[in-house]
């Protein structure tokens, strides 16, 4: 008798253990937009619940007629019939678009289940150029603009499946997206940030609409991106920064050239008042032409540093190089502006390049 009790207990922890490991696939789940949801997975053997029917209203509406409910996964049917249907999970396998139907074979409901795998696993849409992160940004001032991009995996190309911007690390942030323009919207207390894919599809342009370019930063943004295979893979990327963390002017335009004195002026797109957003600049004086070469201001090293806009350019000098960063900031320098010099024949006028 004390065996076949034991025999009894011992059954009944084991199956109890059984599902404990079992419920420990997926590790969560959540609904990333409507119809559309993540479940995070481990690797192992697992099951997903979805609903047809989600609101007691619908099932009372049915009343017992949910056993002709069928359904369909990525459009071929599947032998689970009944309001409730279970996804089966292994490995990075089970998402789909699933869709339930009536028993005339109209559609009742749909679910786009994507399947993340846990963070230690390793990245397999995007990866990394050199030291950089995944993500790549850059503004071009401090009037809230800035953009983000990435590099594809060469054979898992994909698309974005959600933004997330934010202005400090809090989950008060609410997002939503229009489908037809691929712009979505977040918007907080702090911050109210537009983003759009770009037409390439590995990048985002967002501007926090909230954004004040004349105060001083004191929270960092944050932005995260949940991209997605044709597989139903997905993975999210993350940075966070200050806009003065990653600002980078555009080209400097060099605007006047004589004899003696180069001048140019600030970016267009940089912000102003100039006397409250200062560049420096950096030049480069060159004494030979490289007319193949692609980046000639590349490999010298710059020659003078300087707030001002002009510079008395050195009789031997055959061309300039001019850049240009904020001055306040230890941020990125913009790329070269190249000027070639040619002296000699007065009719022979300077070209810029």
């Amino acid at each position: 008798m004390k065996l076949f009790v034991y025999s009894i207990i011992s059954a009944f922890l084991h199956i109890s253990i059984l599902q404990q490991v079992c419920c420990q696939n997926p590790r969560s789940h959540w609904t990333l937009l409507p119809n559309i949801l993540l479940v995070e997975v481990d690797g192992s053997v697992g099951q997903q619940p979805l609903s047809c029917l989600e609101s007691p209203e619908e099932l009372m509406r049915r009343d017992n007629k949910t056993q002709d409910i069928f359904w369909k996964k990525d459009g071929v049917q599947e032998a689970q019939r009944g309001n409730s249907y279970l996804v089966q999970l292994e490995e990075s396998l089970g998402g789909g678009n699933y869709t339930c139907h009536s028993k005339d074979g109209s559609l009742i409901n749909h679910t786009v289940v994507l399947i993340q795998e846990e963070e230690t696993q390793r990245r397999k849409i995007l990866v990394k150029t050199d030291q950089e992160d995944y993500l790549r940004c850059s503004a071009q001032n401090y009037n809230g603009e800035f953009h983000c991009s990435w590099t594809w995996h060469r054979s898992r190309v994909g698309k974005v499946a959600f933004i997330k911007a934010r202005i400090a690390d809090k989950d008060d942030t609410q997002c939503s997206v229009d489908t037809s323009v691929q712009r979505w919207k977040c918007s907080s207390g702090q911050s109210n940030f537009s983003c759009t894919v770009d037409r390439s599809g590995d990048g985002i342009s967002c501007q926090d609409e909230k954004h004040c370019p004349y105060a001083e930063e004191s929270q960092q943004v944050y932005i995260t991106v949940y991209v997605r295979t044709e597989h139903f893979l997905v993975e999210n990327y993350s940075k966070h920064f200050f806009l003065s963390e990653i600002v980078k002017p555009d080209k400097v335009r060099i605007s006047k050239v004589n004899k003696t004195m180069i001048k140019w002026s600030y970016p267009s797109s940089w912000s102003s008042p100039y006397s409250y957003f200062p560049l420096t600049f950096q030049i480069k004086q060159l004494r030979g032409v490289c007319k193949r070469c692609d980046n000639p201001c590349a490999d010298s090293k710059p020659t003078k540093s300087t707030d001002i806009c002009q510079f008395e350019v050195k009789h031997k000098a055959k061309a300039v190089c001019v850049r240009a960063k904020d001055a306040l900031c230890n941020s990125q320098w913009s790329e070269w502006s190249h000027f070639r010099l040619r002296r000699g024949k007065k009719n022979k006028k300077n070209k810029r390049l």
